[in-house]
């Protein structure tokens, strides 16, 4: 007896079609989320992007406020380097949250330009308020002058900070020759 090999089935084309619509329903079905879950918390990249927003504000008030301390410089007008020190102080108050994210070097550095350019646009009083305000934001902290001057010594020395033993020696002040004979001028002349 000889055997005659089995033949696949023949599926209608109805048949066909039902099968791959089954299959493809058991995918989809895996892919179904389900829909009462929270939505995802967006909280973290809303902050992020506001804290980025402040810290391009920032640097935009920077490089204002250095344009305008360059044009100063050139200028050698009081009212320009008051300008600029307005735009500076702006810059660091208005910050933010951004400043956990900013070079601290660098807004220390704003910070005291807006201090010196007070000084330069002769408004002693904001001068005396913006280094207050330098002292408290970072405490224990100086900067370096050109020449290795100290700009706490300098702007203490400015705004007339300093202890009056101090002023008599002049040498435990770490300031720059040409403010040391200054204060021995007027020193000299005050008590005449």
């Amino acid at each position: 007896m000889t055997s005659t090999p089995l033949k696949p089935p023949i599926l209608t084309s109805f048949a066909k079609r039902a099968c791959v619509l089954g299959i493809a329903l058991a995918g989809l079905t895996a892919c179904v989320t389900d829909g009462g879950g929270a939505p995802p918390d967006t909280s973290y990249r809303e902050a992020r992007f506001e804290q980025m927003q402040q810290l391009k504000a920032f640097e935009r008030c920077r490089d204002e406020g250095l344009h305008l301390d360059a044009s100063a410089r050139a200028r050698g007008a009081a009212d320009a380097f008051l300008t600029s020190a307005d735009v500076l102080a702006k810059c660091n108050a208005e910050i933010g949250s951004a400043a956990a994210i900013a070079p601290e070097d660098e807004r220390m550095r704003l910070h005291a330009l807006s201090v010196i350019n007070y000084i330069r646009g002769g408004d002693v009083e904001r001068a005396r308020r913006q280094f207050e305000t330098f002292k408290t934001a970072w405490p224990d902290n100086d900067l370096y002058l050109t020449g290795g001057t100290s700009f706490i010594a300098t702007a203490e020395t400015l705004l007339g900070r300093t202890e009056q033993q101090t002023f008599g020696t002049f040498m435990a002040l770490n300031v720059t020759d040409e403010m040391k004979r200054e204060m021995r001028r007027m020193n000299h002349w005050k008590n005449r």
